[in-house]
């Protein structure tokens, strides 16, 4: 029960379960500089979990660009079916190497092995939690990022990367075809002229060709989500995955919607620019039920949702499709 939500809890979703949290979950990682440390979230019963991997953002805060950030996205889809699996990232603050180690400051290679490790070693990750053993689905597995762990989904998805200062990075392709959907909140546009002067300078893997992300994907972006630090564009620059992918079936728009989404990163979290619950509660919701439908073939639950945004929360957000 959420006594914050009114209009968003018209959008239709499964009954809520119990969950369980495992933290930490380790795996020794050779040539990555520390272990791949993790948290999973799941339902506390049932088997064929389908997996999200989601990958955190670049923020300023300390200990929500980790495995403990993201609560409110975590908690919502491990109540409504999803095992949620949460690496820590080498750009994490509290986790992480230093910002000037090789690969820094947005490890944005290593990132995307991260979420290639769990998926390859899915087996030995539920040897090393007997509350999931046998019970994930390892057929179906979707991927979500938020901000920089946009950028990090995008590439598993398809989309492509050069590296204006790294002469072996050039037109990189990481495809995972083992990640069947995605979610982008918030992703990183075009590089080039798209970028701040800061940006071309500090971020020099802000540069991604989306024409290859060939895999469903949802791009979720604010219309009030302005990054002057990062690029010369308004809020239309987090729209570029959407336009330009074509794997990106949808489009949802927060409409007032600023870099945190209504809150997605924490509950009552500094780095939470815009928090309401509506905006928040929305994101949740039409997330989730665009991964229902892109993993299970025939599965209602993207239409309904859509059709109930119209309806009952359209003062919110709105959808675009292609």
């Amino acid at each position: 029960m959420n006594n914050l939500i009114k209009d968003a809890a018209r959008i239709p979703v499964n009954a809520p379960v119990q969950t369980l949290s495992i933290n930490p979950v380790t795996l020794a990682a050779e040539g990555r500089g520390l272990p791949l440390e993790m948290r999973i979230t799941a339902p506390a019963t049932g088997t064929d979990l389908p997996i999200i991997l989601l990958s955190h953002g670049h923020g300023p805060s300390l200990y929500i660009p980790s495995k403990d950030g993201y609560a409110p996205l975590a908690s919502f889809y491990a109540a409504h079916g999803f095992a949620v699996i949460q690496p820590t990232h080498l750009n994490s603050r509290v986790a992480g190497l230093a910002a000037d180690a090789p690969g820094g400051p947005l490890f944005w290679r290593a990132r995307v092995q991260d979420m290639k490790t769990i998926i390859d070693r899915l087996d030995e990750i539920e040897a090393m939690t007997p509350q999931l053993t046998g019970r994930l689905d390892h057929g179906r597995i979707a991927a979500v990022g938020h901000s920089m762990g946009g950028q990090t989904v995008a590439m598993l998805l398809g989309a492509r990367l050069t590296d204006i200062k790294d002469p072996d990075a050039r037109d990189v392709n990481l495809i995972e075809p083992r990640i069947k959907a995605g979610v982008l909140l918030a992703a990183p546009g075009h590089g080039g002229d798209s970028l701040s002067e800061f940006a071309r300078e500090t971020y020099t893997a802000l540069n991604p060709d989306f024409s290859h992300m060939t895999t469903p994907t949802l791009v979720v972006v604010g219309d009030a989500d302005v990054n002057p630090h990062l690029t010369t564009r308004g809020a239309d620059w987090h729209v570029d995955p959407y336009t330009h992918g074509p794997g990106a079936t949808a489009l949802l728009t927060l409409l007032g919607g600023k870099h945190g989404m209504g809150g997605i990163s924490g509950y009552d979290a500094k780095e939470t620019d815009d928090e309401d619950p509506e905006r928040l509660a929305v994101t949740q919701r039409m997330s989730w039920a665009y991964l229902r439908s892109a993993l299970y073939a025939g599965d209602p639950a993207w239409a309904e949702a859509c059709r109930a945004l119209e309806q009952h929360a359209d003062a919110h957000a709105r959808v675009d499709s292609k």
